[in-house]
């Protein structure tokens, strides 16, 4: 059934996304065509004198603009992956980024809005044609969005307010008909990331999007939170009522929005905030065995009482995978306590570098350096422009980039997800506080790391001595450049 937004002219699609499979299709498969008409304009420009590089950057920033407008016009699993390609746009100098940026605010607010007919017709479906008789009341407006649903208000039959999450009509259908595509188009992924392992990480993603289709595994995910966090001072998870079909009711929770914290929240709120996501997320691991991937600011609501609400669990993941802590302590150990030996042979290890192949140690070295920053200070304050120039660094489109010559495995893609989309949140909150206490006080693999760091230190962490000790020649450090 096509979706129309209230009051929209017969015919009039209202911004809403195309829901016919071929209409979708064809927008999808536009992506490598364009793709491939600049890579053969390419040859020309090069033949007139242009430098290879300066043509390959021209064709990564008009494919990721054109990646990003499709997405934005296609919704469904299309916005997902908008979100998690949301970091690209930080690496672009300010001048190019304003596409992007347009883009991915379509991606986030231009939702369909299901009319008053359409939520009953979908409603009946799931939970029978008297499901009216489960409420006293039912608000048929929408209160809340999500990228292949949307949220409304009622009271229960035994008198709680509630949160009746309704799935789109046709969501399911194009969501899959949408991951079909994606795993075609995975080849363009390389603009991003060309050293990653594409279909194994494309299949990762595609894996956890079609996974939050299941509306039964995400009332199961809620609730072993829920129970976890029940009594707890910092956190409250809704209660899971009821779930049928493509509906989930919960309790409702009544909070102000972490996105108004982020956008009028004084400095020590902003941070307490920012303190209590973080804490979440670490938390849960060892609390629930799983992993929460969507922690961006509309999940969250910070209640009357001062504690963080939590919603909407589709996207969660058992966790960790057998050898992460591992990896973890290794990785990390390597980074401040050890050398670029140290570094390779960890990395190595856990699969980030394909066997065989060369790479730049000593620019890893220093790119570990800037991103474990705020693990080598008591305290560290995280803001916009500290992640933007990170994300740069890491996504800067050039070939001597040492992150364009390395891999992701495929197990790492919903942790990366969840740490990437968190990180945002409380850059945008401009969290300051004891980040590395935090980290120590849910991993005992990083407590080890960093009490052999200060161990072997006996004044305040200086990120210089590292840096300085790494850059310094020694018969034992070597660099492998590829």
């Amino acid at each position: 059934m096509a979706m129309r937004r209230i009051g929209s002219r017969s015919g009039d699609s209202g911004g809403l996304p195309p829901v016919r499979t071929a209409v979708r299709n064809a927008r999808l498969a536009g992506i490598p065509v364009a793709f491939a008409g600049r890579q053969a304009a390419g040859v020309g420009k090069r033949a007139l004198g242009r430098s290879a590089a300066e043509v390959d950057l021209e064709i990564q920033m008009r494919t990721a603009q054109h990646i990003f407008e499709v997405l934005g016009e296609l919704k469904g699993c299309a916005t997902k992956l908008g979100q998690l390609l949301a970091l690209y746009e930080l690496a672009l100098p300010q001048e190019i980024a304003q596409p992007y940026r347009t883009a991915l605010t379509q991606l986030q607010d231009s939702v369909p809005t299901m009319l008053p007919v359409t939520v009953r017709e979908a409603m009946a479906a799931s939970m029978g044609e008297n499901w009216r008789r489960h409420f006293t009341e039912f608000d048929e407006r929408r209160a809340a969005a999500a990228s292949i649903g949307q949220v409304h208000r009622a009271i229960w039959r035994d008198g709680r307010q509630v949160a009746v999450k309704v799935m789109y009509p046709g969501a399911r259908a194009a969501v899959l008909g949408d991951l079909q595509q994606l795993r075609r188009l995975s080849v363009l992924a390389t603009v991003f990331a060309p050293g990653a392992d594409v279909p194994a990480v494309t299949e990762a993603i595609c894996t956890g999007v079609a996974e939050e289709l299941d509306y039964a595994a995400e009332a199961e995910h809620q609730r072993r939170f829920a129970e976890a966090y029940a009594g707890d001072p910092d956190f409250v998870v809704p209660t899971v009522i009821s779930q049928r079909g493509d509906v989930i009711v919960t309790e409702w929770l009544t909070g102000t929005p972490v996105s108004r914290i982020i956008e009028a929240g004084a400095p020590e709120e902003r941070s307490r905030v920012g303190m209590l996501i973080m804490r979440f997320l670490l938390s849960s691991w060892s609390r629930t065995g799983l992993l929460y991937c969507d922690p961006h600011p509309g999940n969250f609501r910070i209640l009357p009482d001062g504690r963080l609400g939590v919603v909407d669990f589709g996207a969660c993941t058992p966790w960790p995978p057998t050898g992460f802590e591992e990896l973890v302590g290794e990785v990390m150990d390597a980074a401040l306590n050890g050398g670029t030996d140290e570094i390779d042979a960890a990395i190595r290890r856990h699969g980030f570098v394909r066997p065989g192949r060369s790479y730049d140690v000593q620019a890893l070295a220093a790119a570990l350096d800037l991103v474990g920053e705020p693990l080598c200070q008591p305290t560290f304050r995280l803001t916009n422009s500290w992640l933007r120039k990170r994300v740069r660094f890491v996504l800067a489109p050039r070939l001597t980039n040492v992150h364009r010559q390395m891999d992701m495995p495929a197990y790492v893609t919903p942790f990366a997800r969840s740490f990437l989309t968190g990180l945002g949140v409380l850059c945008q909150l401009e969290t300051e506080g004891p980040l590395r206490a935090e980290f120590a006080r849910w991993s005992p693999e990083l407590a080890a790391v960093f009490e052999k760091y200060d161990a072997r230190r006996s004044h305040p962490t200086d990120l210089d001595i590292a840096r300085h000790r790494r850059t310094t020649p020694a018969p034992h450090r070597f660099s492998i450049v590829g």
